[in-house]
């Protein structure tokens, strides 16, 4: 059952990780200027993630009778939850801000550099163990995002300067450094919860932690008087109106797999797992990038982009090996007969 969990998280996260930045960035670049507002978008959606958890409810319903829970989070769990919501929702700016400055490209580069973070805290967080392999991989997918610091002027987008985007250049790093600690920490809150951890409780994780990440959101939305930019900056839309309306509902819903299916491969495996699907997935987004919105693929990126194929090819050539010894059945000792 959890192999068949940890593909289908492995699809969300799939889908969320190259779908998020790519909608994003249309946001951005036909006419969306609200940042807190990408940031509300990213887990905003959290509601969809109440139907499956109804199915589920209703399920244990039919099999457990009237005595079955509504919910199963206990009070301490809550409160980790909506603390790691409130940092989520300080991660969520930060990326936000970095893609409405960089190319998805750029942006997706930088966030690879979330697995060298996400390696550290998880070794201090939760004792993960690494092989030369995996931390092979960690020092490559590290050095590649930094090899874009070298000529960031060249890869500039129309009418930005230079403090804007390296704000944003920053500000991306922030991003991936903060949720580099955030995924070890909600698999250290999944070791130290005084209850049985089920796929049922880890919707109800993603629930709370979105809610209070929204929660953050709404209040810098409303500083910032975003609430009454929307219906203005839909009739400037370039794309027209009804299709920055689809834009935000789908940014949603996009996002919302991500951070599901995140969490989800987590409670089937690791924190360090997780952050490795984030990574593999950069080709991906960095093709997609090229192909819908004819970014430039300079020297520096193809220089990064090795090295961090590389790095991935690390790891989990390291898996493989580690995996295979697990299955050699242990060596029998062969008595010896003493000499007469």
């Amino acid at each position: 059952m959890k192999k068949v969990l940890l593909i289908l998280n492995c699809v969300l996260l799939s889908i969320g990780n190259c779908g998020g930045p790519l909608i994003m960035r249309l946001y951005f670049i036909h006419g969306g200027k609200r940042v807190w507002l990408s940031s509300w978008l990213e887990t905003g959606g959290w509601p969809i993630v109440l139907l499956p958890l109804t199915v589920t409810y209703f399920h244990r319903r039919s099999t457990q009778g009237p005595r079955a829970k509504l919910y199963f989070m206990k009070p301490p769990l809550f409160i980790a939850s909506a603390g790691i919501g409130i940092i989520t929702g300080f991660d969520d700016y930060l990326y936000a801000y970095g893609v409405a400055r960089l190319p998805v490209s750029t942006s997706s580069l930088i966030i690879a550099s979330q697995l060298a973070f996400t390696a550290g805290f998880a070794f201090l967080l939760v004792r993960q163990k690494f092989t030369s392999y995996s931390i092979n991989a960690v020092v490559l997918l590290t050095i590649g995002p930094s090899v874009l610091a070298l000529h960031t002027s060249n890869d500039r987008p129309g009418g930005e300067s230079n403090k804007q985007y390296l704000v944003g250049f920053l500000m991306t790093v922030a991003a991936a450094a903060l949720y580099g600690f955030l995924l070890p920490l909600i698999e250290l809150t999944y070791k130290k919860a005084k209850q049985e951890i089920t796929y049922s409780l880890v919707m109800e994780v993603q629930i709370v932690m979105s809610l209070f990440a929204t929660l953050l959101c709404t209040v810098g939305m409303l500083i910032n008087k975003d609430f009454k930019a929307i219906p203005r900056e839909a009739r400037e839309f370039e794309l027209g109106e009804t299709k920055y309306y689809v834009v935000l509902v789908w940014s949603a819903i996009i996002w919302q797999g991500f951070f599901l299916g995140a969490i989800g491969i987590i409670f089937c495996a690791s924190s360090l797992l997780s952050a490795v699907v984030i990574a593999v997935l950069l080709p991906v987004t960095e093709v997609l990038a090229v192909i819908f919105y004819q970014e430039k693929f300079q020297a520096e990126k193809g220089v990064a982009l090795v090295l961090s194929l590389w790095g991935f090819a690390s790891y989990f050539y390291g898996e493989v090996k580690q995996s295979k010894k697990k299955k050699l059945p242990p060596e029998t000792e062969v008595p010896q007969i003493p000499n007469p």
